[in-house]
């Protein structure tokens, strides 16, 4: 009875629209309440849990970076370089779109913040250049997905607290998948571009694209600095993310004097919002995550998948779960996947040897993806109010990305391990 009762409330919490944080909590006071279990099990359970994830004090932080940036007019500066170095082929600033996110990707880790920050200085660029909104919105909403799979990623580092699979190697992981992603997105970008005879931009004359570069550099060294400081040995992946949070800030006070001191305060103010939003749902998942353990659902899910064969092979048990992941993409927020799903599934992926680093990536890009799916994709809405252009245009034009790049990507990433392995095999990773 207990977990039914959280299962019809916690849908309930849903489909009224309220958070589903809450939904989290006030299901599951409903079930250790029906339980005859004290309530005090709740603070004891998110107290404990807080305190053994240090790792997760890099999420507030590389939410903090990513704000900075953007308000900071950092964003504006990756822009202009991107543009200076590829803007002038036809259907130029679709391949702007796509290297600045991998340059932003090496800063902020997050989809939605590249979308709202960055993808509201493309999108305005393509349209004043004569692109449609609808292909300006398509490839900013295709090209964000990159964002969290290079690191730093925000959603790898809460698979990390879930799974207990190393951040660096996670990092590590993410890599050679997200630059793949890039070449293939490129690729319908230019299919796109022909086929609809999009403009060529101005050449930039060499020394003025040497300028753009001068005036990028401080910000293009933001990700090495990050990425040598994880793995040179020198900072934790959570202090790493503290230095980068240091460093933007230094930028935009000092360097390019593009922030001052109250708009760093608007930016901390809401970097707190954000980050209690996030850790509301977290705490929602640690208690949820007690009750799924307690109820045995793993182990029902598991016995599932093997009656239903689907466990005799991990190629097919992946096939399997890239399925429900894509399904539940459709209908339920990205944070509700990662926080509820994930735990549900890592047993069984681990009971037919999945390497978790491998899943953790697979299940990183499933979750971007999640965010560019009708009805319930952020990305879109986003776009679509930036730009001013209807939600059903963008809505189709993200349609084109989704077989031949996000499916197709995906397809590689999941049954080409190798690509995601490789490199942290060479710093010694033994899985």
């Amino acid at each position: 009875m207990a977990i039914i009762v959280l299962i019809i409330v916690f849908a309930a919490v849903f489909v009224m629209g309220y958070p589903i944080g809450l939904g989290m909590f006030v299901s599951s006071a409903l079930y250790l309440l029906l339980s005859d279990i004290d309530l005090s099990l709740l603070m004891d359970i998110m107290v404990i849990k807080f305190e053994n994830s240090f790792v997760l004090l890099a999420v507030p932080l590389f939410i903090f970076t990513a704000k900075v940036m953007n308000a900071g007019k950092i964003t504006d500066r990756i822009f202009e370089f991107s543009q200076g170095a590829f803007g002038s082929i036809r259907g130029g600033l679709g391949y702007v779109n796509i290297v600045a996110s991998i340059i932003f990707a090496g800063m902020s880790g997050s989809e939605i913040a590249d979308v709202a920050g960055l993808g509201a200085v493309e999108i305005k660029a393509m349209k004043d250049a004569g692109y449609d909104g609808a292909f300006s919105c398509g490839v900013t909403c295709a090209s964000a997905t990159i964002g969290p799979i290079i690191p730093p990623s925000i959603p790898m580092v809460i698979y990390a607290m879930l799974s207990g699979a190393s951040v660096g190697y996670l990092f590590l992981g993410g890599f050679i998948p997200g630059f793949l992603l890039g070449g293939v997105l490129m690729v319908v970008v230019y299919i796109l571009s022909v086929k609809r005879d999009y403009p060529r931009g101005k050449r930039v004359p060499f020394k003025e694209f040497i300028i753009n570069f001068i005036q990028a550099f401080p910000a293009l060294m933001a990700p090495v600095l990050l990425l040598y400081g994880i793995y040179g040995g020198v900072f934790t992946p959570t202090e790493s993310a503290g230095m980068v949070a240091a460093y933007v800030i230094f930028l935009s006070l000092f360097i390019y004097r593009t922030l001052g001191l109250k708009e760093l305060y608007k930016v901390l103010i809401d970097s707190v919002l954000s980050t209690g939003y996030i850790s509301f749902l977290i705490a929602g998942a640690f208690i949820f995550g007690y009750i799924v353990a307690r109820e045995e659902i793993p182990i029902l899910i598991t016995n599932a998948f093997i009656g239903l064969g689907l466990t005799s092979s991990k190629w097919i048990t992946l096939l399997s779960i890239n399925i429900l992941f894509l399904i539940l993409g459709c209908f339920l927020d990205v944070s509700a996947i990662q926080l509820i799903i994930i735990p549900i599934l890592l047993p069984l992926v681990k009971t037919v040897g999945i390497d978790l680093v491998h899943f953790g990536v697979i299940t990183t890009f499933n979750l971007m993806i999640a965010l560019d799916t009708p009805p319930y994709g952020e990305t879109g809405f986003i776009t679509s109010a930036i730009s001013g252009t209807p939600l059903h245009e963008v809505v189709r034009e993200m349609l084109l990305y989704f077989i031949p790049y996000e499916i197709l990507a995906l397809a590689i990433i999941t049954y080409v391990p190798d690509l995601v392995l490789w490199l942290p095999r060479l710093a010694g990773y033994a899985g």
